[in-house]
C-alpha cells in the first residue's frame, strides 16, 4: 500500500468518511484467484492474559476451507474445543463457521477478527 493510500484509508476512518475509506479497504478485502484472502488477521483475547494474533491462511494444507474449530485447535492446543466459547461481536459463533467468511463479514475496519474467548465452566 502506498503512502497515500495509507493516509486515505485512516483520514477516511478518523473523519467518518465512509467512501474515503472504502475505497482503499476494498482492495485489501479482495479474494485472490483462489476465492479466498491471502491471509486472515485476528486476535484472540481470554480474560487478562495478553492477546494471541497473528495472520492465518483460510484454507487448509489440502485446499479446504479452514474453520473457526480448526484456529481454535491452532491457538489452544491444549484445550479440548468443546469447552471453548467463542464470541465476536458478542455474538457467539459456530465453530464450524469458515474463517473467510467469518473475514468478509464480521472483521473490524482495521481487517482483524477480534475474537473473545472463554472456558466453559
Amino acid at each position: 500500500m502506498q503512502k497515500k493510500e495509507h493516509n486515505q484509508l485512516w483520514l477516511g476512518l478518523q473523519n467518518d468518511k465512509f467512501d474515503q475509506f472504502w475505497a482503499i479497504n476494498k482492495k485489501l478485502m479482495e479474494p485472490g484467484e483462489q476465492g479466498n484472502f491471502k491471509h486472515i488477521p485476528f486476535r484472540c483475547y481470554q480474560g487478562d492474559a495478553p492477546f494471541s494474533q497473528c495472520l492465518v491462511k483460510p484454507v487448509t494444507n489440502e485446499g479446504n476451507p479452514k474453520t473457526l474449530q480448526n484456529l481454535m485447535e491452532e491457538v489452544y492446543p491444549k484445550t479440548p474445543v468443546d469447552e471453548l466459547s467463542v464470541l465476536l461481536h458478542g455474538i457467539s459463533i459456530p465453530l464450524y463457521t469458515p474463517l473467510q467468511w467469518l473475514s468478509e463479514h464480521l472483521s473490524y475496519p482495521d481487517n482483524f477478527l477480534h475474537i473473545v474467548v472463554n472456558v466453559k465452566s
